[in-house]
Order: structure tokens, then C-alpha cells, then sequence
């Protein structure tokens, strides 16, 4: 409630409509004196903050422990007493991947690419005993013996040749490629042009490391995930119309709600995934981790649960829809996920 004094005159100041009341009939607009004191400011801002918080714990319970809820109550134009499902989504997503990325990063020194030396991988190569070693050296190096330096500089030689292929690599650089196509030489499409140009540009760029490539690449990746899940939205709504055709009392927008609903549980319970592991880390009690499985298994419950409340159809119609649903949206996932996969590589 606003502790400003009530203006005398009844004309809105917002959008000039006569007013009836405190407030205003056409845009909402309280009928107050616009100037406030510095503790009016600060009150009102306290306010507004008690009164967010208020309905944004409410609303977390019945979210958390009432699946399907809520979007039946948005359905049914109960919403008054609720965070809007939109800002609650994005408040809750703008926490969960700003602590994510803020604790997650990976290991420059971790080789995420494995090398493969005639067979044998390089920690297989490193538990050899001498005469194996020796006897393998002959067979990678014509019938000669090397010593563990020599293998080590062997071993750089060859993932410094490497790097990434996207496409047949006929030139030994980027610049010698650009001139070619300036000199009308070499005939490549639109898309080739891109995709060399791309491949030899990263090879140039991480002295041909596979495992810096990679690393950049799936860094990019990580970072376009709130985008790849707001995109999947319109589309995972799309499933459940689909799935739901028949039901008509269920428009587009009432599976978009349940979905983002959905999207949320997941937020909060990735966040006290990530608690628990940091937890498990801190006191090394191995148990501990079995928490996060029985996470994992919750999220598939919940949506099991919210889609039997929700949408009120029987116990094996509802199994049937909810593994035909998780299919799709797996499908969909790893559609996302490889063409973000490829625009990464061109963000690189």
C-alpha cells in the first residue's frame, strides 16, 4: 500500500482518465502526490520487495510440492496470488546459470581429446613397462628405439598436426586459401567458403591443439544454453498439443505454461544438484552423491505427476503420452544441441 497523500484532483496523471476511486480504471495508475521524501522512496521500494518475496515463496511451495498445479490454476484464471510464470522463469534461470557458470569451467590442463598412438592411448603408453615400451617405439618409429623424451616430442608433433576437420584440408593456411578465392582459382560454394575458411582460421588460431579447439568450442556451447532452452520452448509446447489434440479445452498457451512450469522445477532442483555435489566435495562422504540421484529420478517423477494432474486423463494414457513426450523432447535436445554445437564453431 502506497504511503503517498491521495491527489485532490481525479484526473489520471499517467493517461489523463477522469479517476473513480484510488486508482485508476484504464491504466491501474494510483491517484497519489507525486512527490515523495526519501523514506517514502525507501519504503516503498521495501514494499514492493516484501511483497515479491511473498508471492514468490508461496509460490515456489505449491511449484515444488503440487505438480501441474499451478498451470491448472493459470488455466483456470486463478493468478492474482502468483508469480507470473514467465518472470518467475526468468528470475530462476538467470540464478541457476549465473551460479553454474560462475563454478563451472573446464580444465585447461584436462585433455578432453583422446589421441590414439597406433592403438594405444597416451596414459596406456605412460604404465608400460621398459622393454614393452621399447618394443613399441620400434613399431611407430621404422624398427628403432626411443627414449621417453624423444616419444613425448613425438607425441607433440602429432597433435600439433591435427587440429580440427570439418572439411577435405587442401591448403597449408588461411591466407594462402583467401588468395586462391581472390584470384578466382578455387570455385567452393557459399558454404564450403565459410566452413574452410572457419576450419583454418581455428587451426591457426590454437597452433592445430585438438584439445583447445574443443575446449573453446564447447566453452561457447555452454554459454548458449539459456538460449537453447528458451528456444526449445515454443517447440516442447508443440509436443503436448500434439499429444493432447483431442483435449480442446487446452489451447497452445496453457501447454506453453505447463512446460515453462516444468522448466522451472528443473532450474531449482539443478541448483541444490549443484549444493550437493559442492557438499559431497567439501566433506568427501561418497553417500552423499546418492542424493543427486534420487534428483535425477524426482525430475522424471514430477513430470509424470504434473502431466496425470494437469491435463486429468487416466494412469495408462498418461504413461503411455509421458514416454512418447520424453522421446520427443529428446530428439528435439539433440537436434538443438548439434546445430548449437555448429554455430559454436563459428562463434569460436
Amino acid at each position: 500500500m502506497s504511503h503517498l497523500l491521495q491527489r485532490k484532483e481525479k484526473k489520471c496523471l499517467n493517461c489523463n482518465t477522469t479517476v473513480i476511486g484510488k486508482y485508476c480504471h484504464n491504466c491501474g495508475q494510483e491517484n497519489v502526490e507525486p512527490k515523495e521524501t526519501f523514506w517514502q522512496l525507501v519504503s516503498h521500494f521495501f514494499s514492493d520487495f516484501t511483497h515479491f518475496d511473498g508471492k514468490f515463496f508461496s509460490t515456489l511451495i505449491d511449484l515444488l510440492f503440487k505438480p501441474g498445479y499451478l498451470p491448472k490454476e493459470y488455466m483456470d484464471g486463478r493468478r492474482a496470488s502468483y508469480l507470473n510464470p514467465i518472470r518467475m522463469y526468468l528470475f530462476t534461470s538467470f540464478i541457476f546459470f549465473l551460479i553454474f557458470f560462475s563454478l563451472f569451467h573446464l580444465d585447461e590442463k584436462q585433455s578432453y581429446v583422446v589421441m590414439d598412438y597406433h592403438g594405444k592411448t597416451a596414459e596406456q603408453i605412460e604404465k608400460m613397462s621398459p622393454k614393452d615400451f621399447d618394443d613399441f617405439t620400434k613399431l611407430v618409429n621404422n624398427g628403432k628405439s626411443m627414449t621417453r623424451e624423444d616419444f613425448n616430442l613425438y607425441k607433440d608433433s602429432l597433435k600439433n598436426t591435427g587440429g580440427i576437420q570439418l572439411i577435405d584440408d587442401k591448403y597449408k593456411s588461411k591466407a594462402e586459401y583467401d588468395s586462391l578465392l581472390k584470384a578466382g582459382a578455387v570455385k567452393d560454394n557459399w558454404f564450403v567458403k565459410k566452413l574452410r575458411s572457419k576450419q583454418l582460421g581455428m587451426n591457426e588460431k590454437y597452433n592445430h591443439d585438438q584439445n583447445k579447439i574443443f575446449q573453446a568450442v564447447i566453452t561457447t556451447l555452454m554459454h548458449s544454453f539459456p538460449q537453447m532452452l528458451f528456444i526449445s520452448l515454443p517447440f516442447v509446447a508443440l509436443f503436448l498439443k500434439l499429444l493432447y489434440i483431442r483435449r480442446k479445452k487446452f489451447y497452445y498457451v496453457s501447454h506453453a505454461i505447463f512446460i515453462i512450469h516444468f522448466y522451472i522445477f528443473v532450474f531449482i532442483v539443478m541448483l541444490v544438484n549443484i549444493g550437493v555435489s559442492k557438499l559431497k566435495n567439501f566433506t568427501n562422504l561418497d553417500w552423499i552423491g546418492y542424493i543427486n540421484g534420487l534428483l535425477a529420478l524426482a525430475i522424471f517423477y514430477y513430470l509424470y505427476k504434473a502431466m496425470r494432474n494437469f491435463y486429468q486423463q487416466r494412469r495408462g494414457k498418461t504413461i503411455l503420452k509421458y514416454f512418447i513426450f520424453l522421446f520427443s523432447f529428446l530428439l528435439l535436445i539433440v537436434f538443438l544441441l548439434g546445430i548449437f554445437f555448429f554455430v559454436s564453431i563459428f562463434k569460436v
